[in-house]
């Protein structure tokens, strides 16, 4: 994960704005100042690249801190998501948090700091640095996580909670399950892909439409102005690894209405199980799923979303090969890649008959379910992902593709 591979990955997803993640970091910001150079305001490329300026990937300053401390009586983690205009900015704030804790230890460093606490250096360090709630709904470390979260934006982070427009949706949610919460109406929505290797990079995200600027693309999300803010890229929130309430150790998965049924412990051991994200939006929701009507005034005043998988998950299913770290997979995916400009023009764009040409018409047809929603879905619990099926696990392939799709 070095910012020139980070660089090559953005383009081979199709992603033009990166964050760089970790500015606390003393070795990873040492990085960041001498690999990375100005380009448009509050936003980097790479220096020394040879590409022309529209080509170069931009890069945003960008950290995740975690918080973990007692408020109200209870033990509280959250992590949170900064983003900075200046590197004069980030340099401010790692002053500050060193304070507070080692930044030394890990990208992500762990704080024993209020949320509120940490807004406030943020604000105070540039007032136009923004702090995000991060993958709001995880259960042991979000503002809204079941087992160490809040049940509001404000009894987080109290009088000023008006600073905090936006939340991140995080893998096991996505933003329809987030419209059920009319507290929430006023919230942007957001989806990064909060990811821990360069091949996950791009499994969400957030799609824009303005000049690049890092006040253009703030503004974008704080307005939630449909011209410019045009939709969220989402994972299916089932593939998440904690959509469902489970317990991973005896192999246990519930959807909420059983969790009730067993009073939350798990049949096995009898030790509670880890609530999951749908059972939590269960609880604070306000409106049902019902109410969402697709044509309704409450949907379509919202930024809307698309739920994808990853390439070479498709690939893999495709292809009946065992795995996306296969040779077959990474030499298939880079075949496409290198014919079909990018994993997200794969995805959402290009037609069945160019996959079927550059690839073979197995994967083009898995393109097609998924883009038709036409998948199976097993949801993911305590920790470990869910899956998303193109198709059914099995001989469905070979007998129902001509075998020359699959070489």
């Amino acid at each position: 994960m070095t910012l020139e591979n980070i660089d090559i990955w953005a383009k081979k997803k199709g992603i033009d704005l990166m964050g760089t993640g970790d500015f606390t970091h003393p070795e990873w910001f040492k990085e960041i100042k001498e690999k990375l150079e100005p380009a448009e305001q509050g936003l980097f490329v790479l220096k020394n690249s040879k590409e022309s300026p529209e080509k170069k990937t931009r890069f945003i300053l960008t950290v995740e801190i975690s918080s973990i401390y007692s408020k109200n009586g209870k033990t509280r983690r959250v992590h949170n998501l900064i983003f900075v205009p200046s590197l004069e900015t980030a340099d401010k704030i790692i002053t500050r948090l060193s304070w507070n804790g080692n930044l030394k230890s890990d990208g992500r460093p762990i704080l024993g700091m209020d949320s509120k606490e940490l807004l406030k250096i943020v604000l105070d360090a540039d007032e136009r640095a923004v702090l995000i709630p991060a993958h709001a709904w995880t259960p042991w470390f979000s503002i809204f996580g079941s087992m160490s979260g809040f049940d509001s934006i404000e009894e987080c982070f109290d009088e000023l909670s008006y600073k905090i427009f936006a939340i991140e949706t995080g893998l096991s949610s996505d933003p329809p399950m987030n419209w059920r919460l009319s507290k929430l109406d006023g919230i942007s929505l957001i989806s990064n892909s909060d990811s821990h290797s360069l091949s996950r990079i791009g499994r969400e995200a957030n799609v824009f439409d303005c000049e690049f600027s890092y006040d253009n693309v703030i503004d974008a999300i704080k307005t939630r102005d449909p011209k410019k803010f045009l939709y969220t890229i989402e994972f299916f929130p089932e593939e998440g690894m904690y959509h469902w309430d489970g317990h991973r150790v005896c192999g246990v998965s519930f959807a909420p209405e059983e969790t009730i049924k067993n009073n939350g412990l798990c049949p096995a051991c009898g030790r509670p199980l880890t609530i999951g994200v749908l059972n939590r939006v269960e609880k604070l929701a306000d409106r049902k799923k019902n109410d969402l009507d697709p044509e309704g005034p409450l949907v379509k005043s919202r930024i809307p979303c698309k739920n994808l998988m990853p390439l070479d998950e498709i690939i893999a299913q495709s292809l009946g090969l065992a795995g996306t770290k296969t040779k077959g997979v990474i030499k298939e995916y880079d075949n496409l890649i290198s014919r079909l400009q990018n994993e997200l023009n794969i995805l959402e764009s290009a037609s069945h008959e160019d996959i079927s040409k550059a690839g073979s018409s197995a994967v083009a047809e898995g393109v097609r379910r998924l883009r038709e929603g036409k998948v199976k879905l097993i949801p993911g619990f305590d920790g470990q992902y869910g899956k998303v099926l193109v198709f059914e696990e099995g001989s469905e392939i070979k007998n129902n593709l001509p075998q020359k799709s699959l070489f």
